[in-house]
């Protein structure tokens, strides 16, 4: 079975019920998710052998995280224990034009506590084919960003594919900052993983042509980036995630893969949105799925857009979908039609 790693941050998610404000709300719903841990989540569900790499504290809440991992699957017996909190992001979920809203708790957490020492990259790796984090894990601290440089070389020293979500967080770190972390990562990462804003933000790299808040994207501009992308690090493949926002509720959404010199773009799906969360992790989880299972580009990225498509329709971070029913929608099945 394929063994695939992720590295980054689990945290308590805080919601109001439905679409309630932050300031209407009485109680708040308790999950856990974070980025790479939802990409793990996929996996396991898609039947690989994922595991997740964090750092969480001995105390309940950080048990109670850990067991959200388990009960899907996913190999929680890399987890360091430790540190004094579990990090809590506040989400808001926006409607028609109300844009969704996410507030951070998540200083001094665990993991962003963390030290190189508490990670042991050459046992962590043992068996392993694939290595996955996003630039959120080292925009926590300088520290973390030093174990993600400490774990792509290894990952690279045992021939592991690399792939990064770049992932820009402006509430976490300065533009200029994460392009100085980042490029340095780079050059380690086999794919990366990105939207239609994280080149420029990051990189300075801008698809010509492209109104992301009018809805209107250039899919010229975008294999431009790409390659542009391509030609600074030498990736094997960069996928975009592309994002036609009609409102907070109201969604187009596409892909692109570029990889040997040729884009590759999937078919576009109008989605009415659930929960919006997780929406680029469940991205790069079927992206890797198919990857991993030697899909042609064409085959990949249309797994990985339909995969991602069906997530904004499932409450939580977390996307709990089945192969079978990815490939049904990939497939050409989009009514919504009930299953007897």
């Amino acid at each position: 079975m394929k063994k695939i790693v992720t590295f980054g941050e689990l945290m308590l998610r805080l919601a109001p019920e439905g679409y309630l404000r932050f300031v209407q709300s009485d109680k708040l719903q308790a999950t856990f998710g974070g980025a790479e841990a939802n990409v793990a989540v996929s996996l396991a569900n898609y039947g690989l052998d994922a595991a997740f790499v964090s750092k969480l504290p001995t105390h309940e809440i950080g048990q109670a995280a850990v067991n959200s991992l388990r009960k899907f699957g996913v190999d929680t017996s890399k987890i360091v224990r430790g540190g004094e909190r579990v990090g809590i992001y506040y989400c808001e979920k926006g409607a028609s034009q109300r844009p969704s809203k996410v507030i951070y708790d998540r200083a001094h957490s665990s993991i962003a506590t963390a030290k190189k020492s508490d990670f042991d990259w050459n046992t962590i790796f043992d068996g392993v084919e694939w290595f996955h984090f996003t630039g959120i894990t080292p925009a926590l601290s300088d520290e973390t960003a030093e174990i993600c440089l400490e774990a792509c070389k290894a990952a690279k020293a045992k021939n592991i594919t690399v792939s990064c979500d770049l992932n820009f967080r402006k509430k976490l770190w300065s533009k200029e900052k994460a392009g100085q972390v980042m490029g340095e990562l780079c050059h380690y990462i086999d794919y990366c993983i990105a939207n239609e804003e994280d080149a420029k933000d990051v990189f300075g790299i801008e698809a010509d042509n492209t109104d992301i808040y009018g809805g209107k994207l250039n899919h010229e501009g975008y294999i431009s980036v790409a390659k542009k992308l391509t030609d600074r690090f030498n990736f094997k493949g960069v996928a975009i995630t592309l994002r036609e926002s009609k409102s907070a509720s109201d969604n187009d959404w596409s892909g692109m893969l570029y990889t040997n010199g040729e884009a590759v773009f999937s078919k576009k799906y109008s989605m009415h949105i659930v929960d919006r969360v997780g929406g680029g992790d469940s991205f790069g989880g079927g992206l890797i799925y198919s990857l991993v299972n030697g899909f042609a580009p064409q085959q990949a990225i249309e797994f990985a857009v339909a995969a991602s498509c069906l997530k904004h329709s499932v409450e939580g971070d977390y996307n709990m979908v089945s192969v079978a029913e990815v490939m049904n929608l990939a497939g050409g099945d989009a009514s919504g039609r009930v299953q007897r």
